[in-house]
């Protein structure tokens, strides 16, 4: 999986944690956010002055993870034509979201569909295609 590693933290779940990572062209980005309970995967298009954020998805609940004691690593990758991000926490990719076909995949499946119907009309469910689009 060619993937060009932007930004990377190690971290602990459960502590509030940002890590944003810029596609290497163009304006698009994408942003892990842990803020003690929950953590999510942002898909942001910096070229949108009101409302940045094109799709979020939940990556997981604080309490429903088990070694948050541990110090996790977070890396935010992009593929070769800045298209697609990925979100590898401790080596194992959970997120992707592909901005040319404007779709998001994670393994919680959550939400099921955002509510302004212009990005992952059917839903985040995880699809280990979705990996392939690093190939």
């Amino acid at each position: 999986m060619p993937v060009q590693i932007v930004a990377e933290q190690e971290y602990f779940v459960g502590q509030d944690t940002v890590v944003e990572g810029a596609a290497p062209e163009g304006h698009f980005a994408a942003v892990f956010e842990d803020d003690g309970t929950t953590a999510y995967f942002y898909a942001l298009d910096t070229s949108v002055e009101k409302q940045s954020i094109q799709d979020a998805m939940q990556i997981y609940n604080v309490a429903n993870v088990t070694d948050r004691s541990k110090a996790s690593v977070v890396k935010v990758g992009w593929s070769v034509d800045s298209q697609k991000v990925v979100l590898i926490i401790n080596g194992y990719p959970h997120a992707v979201f592909d901005f040319r076909e404007k779709q998001g995949f994670c393994r919680t499946g959550f939400p099921p569909a955002p509510s302004n119907g212009l990005w992952s009309i059917q839903g985040h469910a995880w699809s280990e295609a979705a990996l392939e689009l690093f190939a």
